[in-house]
């Protein structure tokens, strides 16, 4: 069954693989099985399978007897060992027209292999080039030849077995994925289990010299070969125990022993282009810090030519913290005002020890001659000046107004738009900034009317006005509210306040709040046979005046009255509306009549 593919493909931090030129070491047997630290050299293609590392077994996981009959045909066993935990896989490249087969054991040794932990033994009959574990690094989500991702913890041994099921091969190369190697792009794989006299293979940066050191204390002398491909050759002149290689190739060492024997010992040195970040990078020039800066504009020009898949850029504010690849700036830069001097790392994605650092660029970040200006400003309608211009200006700026004044904040005295320039230089950079600030007259407030909502369980104070302003409200001696409504007020006489939020005036009016029957029947059932005012005994020496259409006086009450029963002289009025007035004396002394009542009622019969 095909595995779950994931959809990005991560390139391992150190390439396996690197010449294709190279005949890499290769082992047909397990008990030899060649191991693997940072580097794989290129197989030069398998030929046979050894020993039958199965023991004539029917299969192995998905593996099954080739043309041979065993499971081997031509056969090449590594061994390699995970130096840190993570996601893991690998690409096994080969030529469109072979097929491949491989087999992932966790083992300790050859003879306890078990089953493969990952495991492909299907055809190559799409002409694909790469198999492994992971994902197809050419993005072919439709490939037969992956296993899912491999889990792995640190110091877990595994075998891994490529097998050519026919004897027609070129050879294949091996390419270490996952995202292990971006967490631990040097240790991912442990490079103790490799005891070579020269060390584990080395992938250097093009231009870069390799020290090979053979030193042997009891050594009677050395001979040094070098094999880029057509077999190894002697180096002539190289009999010391050091050698520096300065190409790709696998270099061998003969060293000789007093008692005649020999100790032969085998690296790999493989290179990758060195990048070169372009030179004469555009500098960029910023007025106001108003947004960001996006750094995307410059990885394309780093890169130039170069291959955006093998190479990556990075921005630093040091040259120091681009030489040693530490704290990268984010795409998205947010500089404080200043000149900045932007150092640009290009690094190879195939060996992040080849770098380089030489290219920098300047940023001219203008600080914001008008940071906190207040756009909108109200004079009052009844005179005065008023103060405009940023509240913090900047000293290096300087300031010039449609008035024809230079310094930051002026006061004006009448209303209309305000034009303010404020001209900043840095560098190479001189930034102008022009805002429009927009004063108003600020309108006095008005009471037009108070809606007194009573004779219920919550009286209600609303004050209305048709002035347009931003007004606060108050009632009494209370505290000043941005609302006009005033809710739970008790009955009696009470003062509202209306004042303009800028100073711009205040004004005041006396209300009532009592209440009464909009209606009663006078019919003798005993129910609204009375009309009254409700909560006169809240005011002093009330006196309520009730009259007809046509503005008689029918009735007068005072607080001591039960109220008024629908006659006139002993008659019995007709069903119809009524007025009244209220009045009543103020803390003066001085009778004041109730304003803002819906003073009218209805007598029913």
């Amino acid at each position: 069954m095909r595995g779950t593919k994931l959809k990005t493909w991560l390139l391992a931090g150190c390439l396996l693989g690197i010449s294709s030129g190279l005949s890499g070491q290769i082992s047909p047997d397990c008990g030899t099985a060649i191991p693997i630290c940072s580097n794989t050299p290129v197989n030069g293609g398998t030929q046979g399978y050894g020993a039958d590392d199965f023991g004539g077994a029917a299969a192995t996981g998905c593996l099954e007897p080739t043309l041979t009959g065993f499971i081997e045909s031509n056969s090449a066993w590594y061994r390699f060992r995970t130096g840190a935990s993570g996601e893991l896989g690998f690409n096994i490249s080969f030529d469109a027209s072979e097929d491949w087969d491989f087999a992932l054991y966790r083992a300790s040794d050859c003879s306890s292999l078990g089953d493969p932990v990952r495991c492909n033994f299907f055809d190559n009959r799409d002409s694909e080039v790469y198999m492994g574990v992971g994902e197809d690094p050419t993005g072919n989500a439709d490939t037969y030849l992956y296993e899912p991702w491999l889990q792995v913890e640190p110091g877990q041994d595994y075998y891994l077995l490529i097998n050519n099921f026919s004897n027609t091969n070129s050879g294949f190369s091996i390419q270490f994925s996952g995202q292990i190697f971006v967490t631990n792009p040097y240790d991912a794989l442990d490079c103790s289990i490799i005891s070579n006299l020269l060390g584990p293979p080395v992938v250097a940066c093009d231009g870069e010299w390799v020290p090979l050191d053979a030193t042997t204390a009891t050594a009677t002398g050395y001979q040094w070969f070098a094999d880029t491909g057509s077999g190894f050759v002697p180096l002539a002149g190289e009999t010391g125990p050091t050698y520096t290689a300065t190409y790709a190739a696998i270099y061998r060492v003969q060293v000789d022993l007093p008692d005649g024997s020999q100790v032969i010992s085998d690296v790999q040195v493989g290179y990758v282009p060195m990048p070169v970040t372009s030179s004469g990078l555009d500098g960029a020039s910023m007025c106001g810090l108003e947004q960001g800066l996006d750094f995307t504009p410059w990885i394309a020009e780093a890169l130039g030519s170069q291959d955006p898949a093998l190479y990556e850029v990075s921005f630093h504010e040091s040259q120091a913290d681009a030489q040693t690849g530490i704290n990268p700036l984010p795409l998205q830069y947010d500089p404080v005002p200043g000149i900045h001097d932007i150092y640009v790392r290009l690094t190879s994605r195939l060996n992040p020890g080849c770098f380089d650092a030489s290219q920098s660029f300047r940023i001219d970040a203008v600080p914001n001659a008008v940071p906190d200006l207040e756009t909108l400003v109200f004079i009052c309608e009844s005179g005065g000046g008023v103060e405009i211009g940023p509240v913090n200006d900047e000293p290096s700026a300087a300031y010039s107004w449609d008035t024809g004044e230079t310094t930051p904040r002026i006061t004006v005295y009448a209303p209309g738009d305000y034009f303010l320039t404020a001209s900043i230089s840095l560098g190479n950079t001189a930034c102008d900034q022009t805002r429009r600030v927009e004063v108003r007259t600020s309108v006095p407030p008005s009471i037009s009317d108070v809606l007194v909502e009573d004779l219920q369980e919550s009286n209600r104070v609303t004050i209305l006005t048709d002035a347009i302003g931003d007004f606060e409200y108050a009632l009494n001696d209370g505290p000043f509210q941005s609302s006009p409504v005033f809710e739970d007020v008790p009955a009696g006489s009470h003062q509202v306040h209306m004042r303009d939020t800028l100073g711009c005036g205040q004004v005041s009016e006396n209300i009532t709040v009592v209440g009464f029957l909009p209606f009663f029947t006078p019919n003798g059932d005993g129910l609204n046979d009375q009309w009254q005012v409700i909560g006169m005994e809240m005011l002093q020496e009330p006196v309520v005046q009730i009259f007809d259409r046509y503005g008689k006086l029918l009735k007068q009450l005072d607080g001591s009255s039960s109220g008024w029963d629908g006659t006139f002289n002993g008659r019995l009025l007709p069903a119809s509306d009524y007025w009244f007035r209220l009045s009543y004396l103020d803390n003066e002394g001085q009778r004041v009549e109730a304003r803002y009542l819906n003073a009218h009622f209805s007598l029913k019969r």
